[in-house]
């Protein structure tokens, strides 16, 4: 499975961002897919994920501003980021999983695949 991930940029605080991750080389509709992010110096950290079922789960710093959802007909998951804070600011990857059959997974290592990272910096 190979993950492009796109979308990011350069944004004031208060605005929003879509992401998109476009897989290929795998049955998507199977994948469980996730977003994680890096902030510089920080461990990359969990920020939403979406089951095969359409179930989702969010890290309570994006609840109720970032959206996840997907469309297996395109291969892809997005992730609308709104109202956007400074300490949004990182480079967000998506990440996918056949075997994830949990309602959640915000474990970077139950990941086996990543897409190469977009950068989203929010300005004040």
């Amino acid at each position: 499975v190979q993950l492009q991930a796109s979308g990011g940029g350069l944004v004031q605080a208060g605005g929003s961002l879509r992401l998109s991750c476009a897989a290929s080389g795998g049955t998507f509709s199977r994948l469980f897919m996730g977003w994680f992010r890096q902030a510089p110096g920080k461990e990359r950290e969990f920020v939403a994920d979406i089951s095969r079922s359409f179930a989702t789960s969010y890290a309570d710093a994006v609840k109720g501003r970032f959206t996840i959802s997907r469309d297996n007909d395109k291969k892809t998951v997005y992730l609308q980021m709104n109202s956007l804070r400074p300490e949004d600011t990182a480079v967000y990857y998506c990440a996918a999983d056949p075997v994830i059959w949990s309602i959640s997974a915000v474990s970077q290592e139950q990941y086996d695949y990543w897409g190469q990272g977009t950068q989203v910096t929010v300005s004040s």
